[in-house]
């Protein structure tokens, strides 16, 4: 749809939807150009009332916290959606089970569960991304993923149809699962198990310095960029990288971490084809090496 009939169409939005807007901030990266819309929503009832406006006819994408994300420098032609604050509630419901919305951060999870004396919540504080990206990835790290607290998800499609999935409706594999490509997720409730406050705040900082020793912080980098080739080889995928790629190979101002070769950084003002040439150059460079094919973890929106 061209802008003009956008602007039509979504007049009753105003206060919420800008056009051809800027997303280069919106990403840890800091890479990025402009989407055609920028929609935040407010709550689910208008959400619903915009998807049924926009009717699946245009391409959608759900942003989080921006820290797997690598956004085209051309204009995205199409609507990206961020949830407000209004979907960034964490409640208790009875003694172990938390109901978080899609925006909620991981850690501020983590967090919520320390206080109220729940364990299995611990891993998610070295998760930089929000429960909405943690469900369509199945997130995890240190031998835990969502799918082993996760009881059931409240999702929309986006013709505006809302969902409740239980987990055994579900079928989670690493880093993947099962359900169709066109839900946006809502809210999820978890399920904990009631332990020592103290136990759990040592187990958590125990996972904290483990990953502080071990991968970048506070520097423009989107998390792995590479999955585990578990299928393929017992490697981890930094190991392959590590044995097959000059590890001081830049494009521009992207370039490989230091701290962790499955990191990738924006030294500064690096543009989306430097980082796109250098993820496309490591893939490359491993397959010849290793006869081992990666599958890319970060999202990229182009």
């Amino acid at each position: 749809m061209k802008i003009k009939k956008l602007k039509e169409l979504l007049e009753e939005f105003s206060d919420n939807v800008k056009f051809e807007y800027d997303l280069r901030k919106k990403s840890w990266f800091n890479i990025g150009g402009k989407t055609k819309v920028f929609y935040k929503a407010n709550n689910l009832k208008e959400l619903i009332k915009f998807l049924k406006k926009i009717n699946n006819n245009e391409k959608i994408f759900i942003l989080g916290a921006g820290s797997n994300t690598l956004i085209t420098d051309d204009l995205f032609d199409g609507i990206v959606i961020k949830f407000s604050k209004n979907f960034n509630n964490i409640s208790l419901l009875g003694e172990n089970v938390v109901i978080a919305g899609s925006a909620v951060l991981d850690k501020s999870l983590s967090d919520f569960a320390i206080k109220n004396n729940l364990s299995g919540f611990e891993f998610l504080s070295c998760i930089p991304g929000t429960i909405g990206g943690g469900i369509k990835m199945n997130a995890g790290c240190y031998g835990r993923e969502f799918k082993d607290i996760l009881l059931s998800i409240q999702a929309i499609d986006k013709l505006g149809n809302v969902f409740t999935i239980p987990k055994k409706d579900i079928d989670f594999g690493y880093r993947k699962n099962n359900l169709k490509e066109d839900l946006i997720f809502l809210s999820a409730s978890f399920k904990g198990v009631i332990s020592n406050s103290s136990r759990i705040k040592k187990e958590t900082n125990k996972l904290k310095k483990k990953k502080e020793a071990s991968q970048p912080s506070k520097i423009k980098t989107s998390g792995s960029t590479f999955k585990n080739p578990i299928s393929q080889t017992n490697k981890k995928v930094w190991q392959l990288i590590k044995e097959s790629v000059p590890l001081d190979k830049k494009f521009g101002d992207a370039c490989i971490s230091d701290k962790h070769c499955n990191f990738f950084v924006n030294k500064g003002n690096a543009s989306f084809n430097d980082m796109n040439k250098l993820i496309e150059f490591v893939s490359k460079k491993v397959l010849e090496k290793t006869g081992v094919s990666l599958e890319k973890e970060i999202k990229i929106l182009e």
